[in-house]
């Protein structure tokens, strides 16, 4: 009789040399146990006295079986404890220091296993893990779904667990608002990688727990998960970087360009110009995926808020307005600017303005001297700034309709974006202290879990057959 998680034990019908027929048993020692009479108080002393070192057991038990020639779940019984078999796997090196990087990330690291529960908590108390709790299979089949959603928030160790209960505890953490990673790699843990928000295995794992996951490990090693985590934190930040700058930035220069279009006689950028300038932008932003990241950014997960950029588009857009009509009257009342002259004159300005303006909103810390940005990003925002100085001084420049500028103007124009930073760095302090939470809350869902997109890793993995 093959193994199940209902009497979590094996049965054969074995024929001796000698020509007797003996019933085997071997399986969780709590199981087979219950099947033995007459176990010594030894033989439970030497049992707990192992669970102890954190060791791995399977007990192993006989009876003779003359005349049997079918097994049933009755033949479990009455049986003859033989011994144990124990197994020692003691956690690899690198696993403490591993734990404690996700610890500091705000990952808390659940064990849920088929094992008796005094191993995992053996092995949390050598990685030096404070356990919150412990539940077994048999609690958790006691415990509703409301029940066991307010115990496994809390609990860290979920022990002689079936493949469905760990499925089961995935779904209720996810329901909690909880983002759930299962690492797995046996074909018991099939359910709970499908369950979770990302199911993780190796590559040295049974064949059904790769194609269960969404991402392969070719090592297997805790701190790859905790550089996995730190990374996806880095790329999010400095994707929110480029959507702040975008909305703000594009919000203020678009309303303007509305305002002057209605008030000048001639348009205040040509749509060649505002394509360029537009290009000019992008382009230096591409420098920003190899930013630096503030450390308390990578201290605990973000979210995606839209409310939040919205408050920050509708705060940094006005300001940069703000500068686009002292700009606008500079070029009209100052220098007496002719079309061309306009709109080189904004042009370099809303370069300038919205490029520069990265240093200030990539942190909020006080930038370059709480917060350096990369080389990268230093380069890439000042080459986009020297070009668009430098185009209406070009060959194309009357091709792109600019006409040169004098020499007063860059003196104003450099005035004015240091007064720009600065008034952007009191409401980025501002905003921060005021509209901007300091904590992000998880997401919302509204189905329970969210919509998760399968990519089975297994179709990735290199197979290899004998011969």
């Amino acid at each position: 009789m093959p193994f199940d998680h209902e009497r979590r034990r094996t049965t054969a019908l074995v024929d001796t040399p000698d020509n007797a027929r003996l019933l085997v048993t071997k399986g969780a020692p709590e199981d087979v146990l219950a099947a033995c009479s007459d176990v010594s108080d030894a033989a439970r002393e030497m049992l707990a006295a192992e669970y102890a070192t954190g060791a791995r057991i399977v007990a192993v038990a006989t009876k003779p079986a003359t005349g049997v020639q079918r097994l049933a779940p009755s033949d479990e019984e009455g049986m003859t404890l033989a011994g144990f078999l124990v197994f020692l796997d003691r956690p690899k090196a690198d696993a403490r220091a591993s734990l404690a990087r996700l610890a500091q990330l705000g990952v808390a690291v659940k064990v849920a296993t088929g094992d008796n529960a005094a191993v995992a908590e053996k092995v949390f108390a050598d990685l030096g893990v404070t356990s919150g709790g412990t539940l077994t299979g048999t609690d958790i089949s006691a415990l509703s779904d409301d029940e066991l959603r307010e115990r496994s928030v809390g609990a860290s160790i979920f022990a002689r667990v079936s493949p469905e209960q760990k499925a089961r505890i995935i779904r209720i953490l996810r329901q909690k608002g909880r983002s759930v990673g299962f690492l797995g790699d046996g074909v018991n843990d099939a359910l709970a990688l499908h369950q979770a928000d990302i199911g993780i295995s190796v590559e040295s794992a049974a064949d059904v727990a790769k194609d269960a996951a969404d991402v392969l490990l070719l090592d297997k090693d805790l701190g790859v998960l905790a550089d996995g985590v730190t990374e996806g934190r880095r790329i999010f930040a400095n994707t929110i970087k480029y959507v702040l700058m975008g909305t703000s930035s594009n919000f203020g220069n678009m309303f303007s360009a509305s305002v002057a279009s209605v008030i000048l006689p001639f348009l205040p950028m040509l749509p060649g110009q505002i394509l360029l300038n537009n290009l000019l932008y992008d382009t230096g932003q591409l420098a920003i995926p190899g930013d630096h990241v503030d450390p308390e950014q990578l201290e605990r997960p973000s979210h995606w808020d839209i409310g939040y950029i919205r408050r920050f588009m509708l705060l940094f857009g006005p300001i940069s307005s703000l500068f686009d009509f002292a700009t606008f009257g500079l070029m009209l009342f100052v220098f007496h600017a002719v079309e061309g002259e306009f709109q080189a004159g904004w042009f370099i300005e809303s370069i300038a303005t919205q490029t520069l303006i990265i240093f200030a909103i990539r942190t909020r810390r006080v930038p370059f001297f709480r917060s350096r940005p990369s080389v990268g990003l230093i380069l890439a925002s000042l080459w986009v700034v020297a070009l668009g100085v430098w185009l209406p001084y070009s060959p194309a420049s009357g091709f792109l309709g600019f006409e040169p500028l004098p020499a007063p103007f860059f003196l104003a124009l450099v005035g004015m974006v240091v007064v720009y930073l600065v008034c952007v760095e009191g409401a980025k302090t501002w905003f921060f202290r005021t509209l901007a939470p300091r904590a992000p809350a998880a997401p919302r869902r509204t189905r329970g879990y969210p919509h998760r997109v399968h990519r089975r890793s297994s179709r990735f993995a290199e197979r290899t057959t004998p011969g």
